[in-house]
């Protein structure tokens, strides 16, 4: 009786272990506490990637490129960031797939510096200055860059300066090492709240985005290698049905409710003007993940006119995102 008994709790420990083993997941982000990544701290926060049975360790480095590179090296599984990266790096055969499509505008900025606003008219008046993006490389650039070329500049009539994602971006303005600057919430409303900038561009709304790219733009987006897919379908399927989890709840918040979950430090001092960036870019989330119809292609229109290996590149589209984990967690199958 007592080797029947022992052996029952010896089998119960068994089935309680691997109930509670966890799958191993490393995100690779550039500037975690930017309300672009939003989503990310949202789902990390509320205990959902746990809840999903997955073990995850998030590495905060400098800029969207950084976080790609993590990917590319194999420091990390998953990236976060710009869909904007899934076709350019198709172009250069060292593809990386979009799973889900959390960003449904990109919700970057461009604002120029108080000193220097009456000068602009147009992006052809961005010629000769010095920009501030996230990074060389990265989708601040991109959306920059495209205004001027199509506007009739060359994409390297101005200087990109990398002024990072977060506080950094905010010193920069404030030492006026500017002239001009891309980025996201809150940093772009903390800035305007202090009339260091004057928003020439906006790409936080349907028609902001329009504005500047002609259509629909897909903005945030999480993604993978094709190789980590194929090894690890399962792990990817638990990121994405958290992920898709987070938005919901995100969509169902108010601003306020959203500020309260977050750490202190992401309000950057100013917690009323923290609430009001959430207010204005919440709308930029999608409410489940799903791919917004002909943004892609839109995205593959602006990259080829000022991205010559882009332009320059033959490689299948449809393969810069894979939407069968977002429409498998969206069903709840």
């Amino acid at each position: 009786m007592k080797r029947l008994i022992w052996g029952a709790i010896a089998l119960a420990l068994s089935f309680a272990g691997s109930a509670g083993a966890q799958e191993k997941v490393r995100f690779a982000v550039g500037g975690k506490s930017a309300v672009f990544y939003l989503p990310l701290s949202v789902t990390e926060r509320l205990g959902y990637f746990k809840d999903a049975g997955l073990d995850v360790e998030i590495s905060d480095v400098s800029s969207g490129a950084r976080a790609l590179q993590a990917i590319i090296g194999g420091s990390a599984e998953i990236g976060i960031g710009t869909f904007d990266h899934t076709i350019q790096m198709q172009a250069k055969n060292q593809p990386v797939v979009a799973l889900l499509q959390y960003g449904r505008y990109p919700g970057f900025v461009l604002a120029m510096m108080r000193g220097k606003a009456d000068l602009y008219k147009s992006p052809k008046d961005l010629k000769g200055l010095k920009i501030g993006v996230t990074s060389p490389g990265s989708s601040t650039h991109f959306m920059a860059a495209y205004m001027m070329v199509r506007s009739g500049l060359k994409a390297d009539d101005a200087s990109f300066i990398g002024t990072g994602a977060t506080a950094t971006a905010v010193a920069a303005a404030r030492r006026a090492e500017i002239d001009a600057i891309v980025s996201s919430d809150p940093m772009m409303t903390l800035m305007e709240n202090e009339n260091l900038v004057k928003v020439v561009a906006d790409t936080r709304t349907a028609d902001g985005t329009k504005a500047v790219y002609g259509g629909p733009y897909p903005g945030g987006v999480i993604y993978a290698t094709p190789a980590t897919i194929e090894k690890n379908p399962k792990a990817v399927q638990l990121v994405v049905n958290a992920f898709v989890r987070g938005l919901r709840w995100i969509a169902s918040h108010s601003a306020e409710d959203i500020a309260k979950l977050m750490p202190e430090e992401y309000a950057l001092g100013n917690l009323p003007i923290y609430i009001k960036a959430l207010t204005v870019s919440k709308p930029m989330f999608s409410p489940d993940g799903h791919f917004e119809p002909g943004a892609v292609g839109t995205a593959y229109a602006v990259l080829k006119v000022f991205d010559p290996a882009v332009a320059g590149a033959t490689f299948d589209l449809s393969k810069t995102y894979n939407d069968t984990f977002v429409k498998k967690a969206i069903s709840g199958r």
